[in-house]
């Protein structure tokens, strides 16, 4: 089986009846500059996009969405309150945690043995600040605690390509 390709008609599976109700957006400075405005046009792609399905009872639950930014280096080193490499040395995790401190704690730890058994380091933890005012009352008392792990390449990745090749198993052992 081939990367995309669906498995043959089987037992009670019919590859017929494989389908999905995604969406893709995409913003882009033609000349590739960065630029905030991006940001809030994207925002707003995802404020009227009201017909992606997946809401039930309460209209304001719906089956969540999100931007895709190349790493904002500046804007990191400008709100955490440690150091970080240079670009292209470090990565950043995005996790949805537990809202309980014990197990938000453990999940961590969790976490961070991954990156050190792959031989990487953590640099530090941020708090993602969030706007819940757009989530209903169906989905609101789950919400998670939403937190940045910033993960340093270690001297032993040669490259860019080995330094993702060992983000790629350490988030394959979180999942």
């Amino acid at each position: 089986m081939s990367y995309g390709a669906l498995p043959p008609k089987q037992g009670l599976y019919d590859p017929a009846h494989e389908h999905d109700a995604c969406g893709v957006g995409f913003v882009a400075h033609i000349k590739g500059e960065r630029r905030h405005e991006i940001i809030r046009q994207g925002l707003t792609i995802l404020e009227r996009l009201h017909h992606r399905g997946a809401v039930g009872a309460d209209p304001r639950a719906g089956d969540g969405a999100g931007l895709l930014l190349q790493l904002p280096d500046e804007f990191f080193r400008a709100v955490v309150g440690f150091e970080l490499p240079e670009t292209g040395r470090y990565a950043v995790g995005m996790l949805f945690l537990p809202r309980n401190a014990g197990a938000r704690a453990e999940a961590q730890k969790v976490v961070e043995e991954y990156v050190v058994a792959e031989g990487q380091k953590v640099l530090g933890w941020r708090d993602v600040p969030v706007d819940n005012s757009g989530l209903g009352y169906s989905v609101l008392p789950t919400e998670p605690v939403i937190r940045q792990v910033f993960v340093g390449c270690d001297n032993d990745c040669a490259d860019q390509q080995a330094f993702e090749r060992k983000l790629f198993v350490i988030r394959k052992q979180i999942d």
